[in-house]
């Protein structure tokens, strides 16, 4: 076809039919022009993109492929399936095969199992403002008096963790990036101002550093145990480190670890769910509050074992 031609296809001058013809020489597209009068512009017989079609909210939503969820929640979820499809078009037919049987074989479910997912209305425009550069008002309700705040944000980026988003933001005029959790916006207005990430800023190197401050500052304290075998396999998390890294194996098969602990009340309601699986050698105050809890159970349970038996005397007579 002539530039004309194309100019009157595509609805734009013959002057942008050049510049574009250039631009498709430089990506590399066998796109050939003959002078004359039965000349033209010719592409290369047979010649396929890879790739093609993909719209600009496909294209953004291809890290989210094998994520559905959270694609849905970001409001990417038809995007999502439109660029899964356009993918898989483009594959040769072998390739095609195999990724079709890997999505049977595979299933990626990032959250919890005792977690039913935050309601996060605010995702998307969040998500927005991150992409847009877009500074947020927002309600926000922390954990600490006054619960309720009003905020104005920069937001760096999005975090999705077990199932829970967080948005890591800076304040304008702050000292730094903090972390927020979406679904703890009560309101929340985009406004017009915009402002620029820091160069330097890296969203998951930012990430990895706080969860190790979060942990820092979680476990202050820790406690002696004694663990059976079946004790042990019922820890989890940072117990499971740290009894793997200081724990010696007893002649009873018992193991004896120093595990963190939060506060007092969180560890003694932590180590009562292990049971007779444990015992806490120390502190001395964690171990007496575990043994006055285990007296009170004893004797409740001692009490209601009673009360059964009387009530069925009476009715057996």
């Amino acid at each position: 076809m002539t530039a004309a031609r194309l100019a009157a296809e595509l609805e734009v001058s013959v002057r942008t039919v050049y510049r574009d013809v250039e631009a498709l020489h430089a990506a590399g597209v066998p796109l050939y022009g003959d002078a004359g009068h039965r000349g033209g512009y010719e592409l290369l017989a047979g010649y396929r993109t890879r790739l093609t079609g993909l719209s600009a909210d496909e294209a953004e939503a291809l890290f989210l492929t094998a994520l559905p969820g959270p694609a849905a929640d970001l409001g990417l979820g038809p995007a999502v399936a439109g660029a899964r499809l356009k993918l898989r078009a483009a594959l040769p037919p072998g390739l095609r095969a195999q990724a079709d049987r890997m999505s049977r074989r595979f299933h990626l479910d990032a959250p919890g199992w005792y977690a039913d997912g935050d309601d996060v209305p605010f995702l998307p425009a969040v998500a927005d403002a991150v992409w847009r550069g877009r500074v947020l008002a927002v309600r926000y309700r922390r954990w600490t008096e006054p619960t309720d705040v009003d905020r104005r944000l920069e937001p760096y980026g999005l975090v999705l963790k077990a199932g829970r988003w967080y948005v890591v933001a800076a304040r304008p005029g702050g000292s730094g990036p903090r972390t927020y959790r979406v679904d703890r916006i009560l309101r929340l207005t985009v406004t017009d101002d915009g402002f620029d990430v820091p160069e330097d800023f890296d969203l998951a190197a930012h990430w990895q550093a706080y969860q190790r401050d979060f942990h820092a500052r979680l476990y202050r304290g820790e406690a002696l145990v004694r663990l059976s075998p079946r004790g042990l396999t019922r820890l989890t998390g940072a117990a499971a480190r740290a009894a793997a890294a200081t724990g010696t194996r007893e002649p009873d098969g018992w193991t004896r670890a120093r595990l963190p602990v939060e506060s007092t009340d969180r560890a003694h309601d932590q180590f009562l769910a292990l049971g007779s699986d444990a015992e806490v050698l120390g502190p001395p105050e964690l171990r007496a509050r575990l043994a006055g809890t285990a007296r009170v159970l004893a004797d409740r349970y001692a009490g209601t074992g009673r009360a059964a038996h009387a009530s069925g005397a009476r009715e057996d007579s």
